[in-house]
């Protein structure tokens, strides 16, 4: 209790700024592009369950497609967007398409009609190129914007990318919360990933260090609300 009270009281504000581009935070993990239309979400493993299963005989119950897109349905109703972008690692294979139970692929065919869906490809399903609709690029630029999956090394003015699953660590009074998150320094932004089995990466990694050379501010996915929190408040794992 005392902890949520103590970030109750952080700055939480929905969105940025970027590239002269309007973002909005919404807490299942997406981003929304008001000017655009456009809802953009990362790295969903769509199949990850099935791959662990059909590669090394690890069984995990076999739902998490199916939560996922509970999830996206959820945020495609909310928002009603023109355009869908999936930014890369949708699938946690290349082999995933074949593997979804016929309503999973029924439900993606829902969620796109009407609307234009892009799928970037990732490092897991750059192969994936057909049988799940919607078109496929390797990068999209909207307005100021570069969407793509895996962040660029050095500056990126208007970057939006995935790949790293970022999570955020707040330790207060001898207990802690991990939660998913947004991360930005105010020129480039790395998503969280939307996928129920993607995990994720702690902020503090060496990992974000080239990214983020002068710190950054991670937006961690909480309750109800959004809440920003400085790179020094955040603790390692």
């Amino acid at each position: 209790m005392a902890l949520g009270q103590r970030l109750e009281k952080i700055v939480r504000p929905s969105g940025l700024t970027l590239a002269g581009e309007s973002l909005t935070f919404d807490l299942c993990g997406g981003l929304w592009l008001e000017a655009h239309r456009t809802l953009v979400v990362s790295d969903l493993h769509l199949e990850k369950g099935s791959a662990y299963a059909a590669r090394s005989g690890q069984f995990l119950p076999p739902y998490d497609t199916r939560e996922t897109l509970a999830c996206l349905h959820e945020a495609v109703a909310r928002f009603d967007p023109a355009r869908v972008v999936a930014l890369g690692d949708s699938f946690h294979d290349a082999r995933g398409p074949e593997r979804m139970e016929p309503g999973d692929r029924a439900m993606i065919a829902a969620l796109q009609e009407g609307r234009d869906w892009v799928w970037i490809a990732g490092n897991h399903d750059a192969a994936v190129n057909e049988g799940v609709g919607g078109r496929y690029a390797d990068t999209l630029t909207l307005g100021g914007l570069t969407l793509r999956h895996e962040p660029t090394p050095g500056a990126a003015d208007g970057e939006i990318a995935g790949h790293l699953h970022p999570c955020g660590k707040v330790a207060m009074r001898g207990r802690a919360v991990r939660r998913r998150c947004f991360v930005t320094d105010g020129h480039r932004l790395v998503m969280p990933a939307f996928g129920a089995y993607a995990g994720g990466l702690n902020v503090r990694d060496r990992a974000f260090e080239p990214l983020f050379p002068n710190g950054f501010t991670a937006h961690l996915l909480g309750d109800g609300r959004v809440f920003a929190i400085g790179r020094t408040m955040l603790a390692r794992d």
